[in-house]
């Protein structure tokens, strides 16, 4: 059975909502597109059919919702080469087929009608709530950005790229996929979520034979040092999974070179990890490029800094729980305003889709 993959394809981050679905969504035959008011009827669909194939040996990548933990934005089967997707978090530009269901025709439209002016008072308070969280984390951003010019000042460029290049040498060592157009998948591996940060590393990583894990300081260049190794791998026609920083989506946090079997990402607060199997691997750019005694120096600063920028990152995520209270009593009015019997026959849809597109791989 294939291994399930979890992670995150848009997230609330210092530049806005940014949406990396697309690319997640290639090379499949089709699309199922669920249109429609209610994330919680589409959640519950796309989880019924997840187990439901799950159970027959099939794997399942599952994308979360960075604005409500406990909602899906989508699941694909890559063995089956569909997907099925939340319409609400944007449009999938490619060229894959798609089939739409539309949750709201089990919605009784006379009772949604009496609740019409709660509906867009709601509609206005949560898109409120997530321009303050953007902006919460642009301004914790701009202060991140005066923590990594300590740092920048202080690094030795030249050590910098002969770093990348040893390791770009050692991780590739001749590799080459000639001929092959490499595909490249970019995701976010953690969001900023109500409930606090969350990644997912272990699952996507633990199963690699070499984890590289990039310690260092804000500015250290460890996505810079991320983007050479996506831009080599690309060359040699490897296919690549692109992990953007879900506080600053310009940003990488981890590249996955599956055909070589291994990782490397940035393995700083908040999300940290350390080696903990055969294979696994620290790289310290601090230690390797930066001037010795560069923390001690500007210890005042680097503390204060952090400090205030953690409580604008703090202060973004008050508002994701608020966006998310608010959303779950708009979702309640078009819950009780649903036919159940209906909400079964999506679950039915989506499941003779699949259950078509598996006879035709057969």
């Amino acid at each position: 059975m294939e291994r399930d993959k979890h992670y995150f394809a848009g997230d609330h981050t210092a530049k806005g909502f940014y949406p990396l679905y697309s690319t997640n969504f290639q090379e499949l035959d089709l699309i199922l597109n669920l249109t429609g008011s209610s994330n919680f009827v589409k959640t519950a669909g796309m989880k019924k059919l997840a187990e439901e194939w799950k159970s027959k040996g099939y794997g399942v990548e599952w994308i979360h919702c960075s604005s409500n933990n406990d909602l899906l934005d989508g699941i694909i089967f890559p063995q089956l080469k569909i997907g099925v997707y939340d319409s609400t978090c944007g449009t999938i530009e490619n060229e894959t087929a798609s089939t739409e269901i539309n949750v709201n025709e089990s919605l009784k439209t006379e009772a949604l009608e009496e609740q019409k002016t709660s509906i867009l008072n709601y509609h206005q308070r949560i898109n409120r709530a997530l321009q303050s969280a953007h902006q919460s984390f642009k301004t914790g951003l701009f202060i991140h950005d005066d923590l990594e010019e300590i740092y920048i000042n202080n690094m030795d460029f030249m050590k910098a790229d002969k770093v990348a290049n040893e390791l770009i040498n050692h991780l590739f060592n001749n590799s080459s996929h000639a001929g092959k157009t490499s595909q490249i998948k970019h995701r976010f591996f953690g969001a900023s979520t109500p409930n606090g940060v969350i990644d997912y590393i272990p699952n996507l990583t633990d199963n690699l034979d070499k984890r590289y894990f990039i310690k260092g300081r804000a500015g250290t260049g460890k996505s810079t040092l991320l983007k050479k190794i996506a831009a080599a791998a690309e060359d040699l026609g490897l296919d690549v999974e692109i992990y953007h920083c879900g506080f600053d989506p310009e940003s990488l946090d981890m590249i996955i070179v599956r055909e070589l079997n291994f990782c490397i990402f940035d393995s700083t607060d908040p999300h940290e990890y350390f080696p903990e199997k055969e294979g696994d691997e620290i790289i310290d750019l601090y230690e390797k490029i930066v001037t010795s005694g560069t923390d001690e120096k500007y210890k005042r600063e680097i503390s204060k800094l952090t400090t205030k920028y953690k409580s604008y990152m703090k202060k973004g995520g008050t508002f994701l729980k608020k966006a998310k209270r608010n959303k779950e009593e708009l979702d309640q009015i078009y819950m009780d305003a649903m036919d159940s019997s209906i909400t079964e026959e999506i679950f039915y849809t989506m499941n003779e889709n699949v259950q078509q597109q598996a006879s035709v791989l057969d």
